[in-house]
């Protein structure tokens, strides 16, 4: 497997091909995403073999916005089943890095424990200091492609209500990044409160 020459074909891709109006699931994602990976893979002492067919997962996990932004992850494995074979992608190893991305649609539901790798490392940010900033390129991107337009008490309800549900699967990332997640839960309730208020007055 060259991964190292998949990373670079499907950033190669990315750059070129990925529409302005993504502001959330931009390049900076895919690489964030990457990134977050490899530090669960460290943390939860992946083994070097799996650890890069879970990375090939990681790059190729949201190309698929390049051709759709309903069901992107269909779309990413057909990405992924064209272009592997060429990197010296076995049909086996094809088959468990869609497998993978696939595992990253929403509501996320991990089958093993590369699978909860992923699911983790794609919501990474839920628990970062760049949520609110994330969310918002996300309420724009949806705005711009038509997929919702929200007011800011709706937004924050979907925010409340998306964070309440979501849960880490691996110890590692329960470790690192609840915490942060449950005090920008709270932070999003209060801003509801908030809002509730004024509208009342």
């Amino acid at each position: 497997m060259d991964f190292n020459a998949a990373s670079e074909y499907i950033f190669g891709r990315l750059h070129r091909e990925l529409k302005p109006a993504l502001s959330y699931h931009c390049m900076e994602h895919t690489v964030d995403v990457l990134a977050a990976t490899r530090r669960l893979a460290d943390a939860e002492l992946i083994e070097p073999y799996p650890r890069i067919l879970l990375e090939t997962a990681a790059l190729y996990h949201d190309a698929g916005m390049i051709v759709q932004y309903k069901d992107h992850e269909s779309a990413s494995v057909v990405l992924a089943d064209q272009s592997l074979a060429g990197f010296g992608y076995s049909v086996p190893e094809i088959e468990e890095v869609c497998n993978l991305i696939m595992v990253t649609k929403l509501p996320q539901r991990p089958y093993n424990h590369l699978e909860q790798i992923l699911c983790d490392a794609d919501l990474d940010y839920l628990g970062q200091d760049i949520f609110f900033i994330n969310s918002f390129k996300l309420r724009l991107e949806w705005h711009v492609n038509g997929i919702k337009s929200t007011t800011l008490p709706e937004w924050f309800d979907i925010q409340s209500k998306f964070l309440t549900e979501h849960e880490y699967f691996t110890k590692s990332a329960i470790t690192l990044r609840n915490e942060k997640k449950l005090k920008h839960l709270a932070e999003i309730k209060e801003l509801l409160s908030q809002s509730n208020l004024k509208s009342k007055s």
